[in-house]
């Protein structure tokens, strides 16, 4: 009998995952798996519970990647239901989970198993991979488990990562790139002292205030086809000597910049050098390369995953490269990659929900992009 994917929902919200911990669920899951004929090779890295399930040997081979893992679920007394529990009202699932993203992992799952139920074993492979490190730092997860998976002959032909992509409605939007992401950290020296007496101190706040001012004085750029401009956001700043009366002696101010296809990591944090040494101002300054801009390219595998969704929804989806970062960042070096999954209206919120009849959509639209990919229909 084919799995049912709203109560498969509700057994891995009861899993308390909070990352990196797993608690049962990639357990629960990877005995669905087996009983519909997966090998299955549960792997950790560190403290990071990772599963890679495999059905058939050959090609074509297509890969869902998706995660166990959730958020904290902020505090219990402001749930309407407890976060674990999972629990229906008006047709709405609510529980930590059911949009980011066990619905989806259940959702694939059933899709899957009406699949076989209705094919048999497809022409070619199905793989899961599913990590416990989405939502905590992302090193021990699936870029590892894709290193295993190039040594061990499992690298997927394409695939499909189902974090949420849609807006309001399901069906509104796949994901065909993401921006890039780096963060700056700027340090500015001076010395310390009374502030009544500003001769004998050297206060590095306005200082810092010229080169944040540099920084955001001009757009990075005007976008591109596929891609919004892109942003730089100041999201620190900070400069306290302890006193009220004390000039500081050290300022300091972090920003984050998500940027487009027009820029690496590299070239984006150069220009940014750039427009701080014309200022004249003595600095300091450290990047972090969150992650690389990245786009499939248009083609065979957007165009399925498209046709998927207005097959199943009736909307034609808008192919974007908005939002944050996720795995498919760890796909794209490797084959191509589209992000197809529910509503993202409240991922990461108290009371998140999913409704029992997006969850069932999300089911036909993966339901149909298997029968596509295997050439069932």
């Amino acid at each position: 009998m084919p799995i049912c994917p709203v109560q498969l929902t509700k057994d891995l919200i009861a899993c308390p995952s909070v990352t990196p911990r797993d608690e049962g669920a990639q357990v629960l899951l990877g005995r669905h798996l087996r009983d519909m004929g997966f090998a299955c090779h549960p792997m950790a890295f560190g403290e990071v519970p990772n599963l890679f399930a495999r059905l058939g040997s050959a090609g074509p081979h297509l890969c869902y990647a998706g995660h166990t893992d959730v958020v904290p679920p902020g505090p219990l007394d402001a749930w309407t239901s407890p976060p674990f529990t999972p629990t229906v009202r008006d047709g709405v699932l609510y529980g930590r989970g059911a949009s980011d993203m066990k619905g989806s992992v259940a959702c694939f799952t059933a899709a899957v198993s009406r699949y076989l139920d209705a094919h048999g074993p497809p022409p070619g492979s199905i793989s899961l991979l599913i990590t416990g490190d989405e939502e905590g730092p992302a090193v021990d997860g699936t870029a590892k488990v894709l290193e295993w998976a190039e040594r061990e002959g499992h690298l997927p032909d394409v695939a499909l990562v189902g974090e949420p992509t849609n807006p309001d409605s399901l069906g509104e939007r796949i994901k065909i790139g993401r921006r890039g992401s780096l963060t700056g950290r700027i340090t500015v020296r001076g010395r310390q002292g009374h502030a009544a007496y500003p001769a004998r101190c050297d206060n590095p706040v306005p200082r810092l205030v010229k080169l944040l001012a540099a920084l955001t004085a001009e757009p990075l750029d005007d976008g591109n086809a596929f891609f919004d401009p892109s942003t730089l956001q100041i999201v620190r700043v900070h400069a306290d000597a302890g006193a009220e009366n004390t000039v500081p002696g050290m300022a300091q101010a972090t920003f984050n910049s998500r940027f487009c296809s027009d820029w690496s990591g590299e070239s984006l944090a150069a220009h940014m050098r750039e427009r701080l040494d014309a200022t004249g101002v003595d600095y300091e300054i450290k990047f972090e390369h969150g992650s690389e801009v990245f786009l499939t390219d248009p083609g065979p595998w957007p165009d399925l995953v498209a046709s998927a969704v207005e097959d199943a929804t009736g909307r034609v989806p808008a192919r974007t490269t908005d939002g944050g970062t996720s795995d498919a960042k760890f796909f794209h070096r490797h084959c191509p990659v589209v992000e197809c999954g529910g509503v993202n209206a409240t991922i990461h919120q108290v009371d998140e929900c999913a409704s029992l009849d997006d969850l069932e959509g999300l089911t036909r639209i993966y339901l149909r992009v298997l029968e596509r990919y295997f050439g069932a229909v």
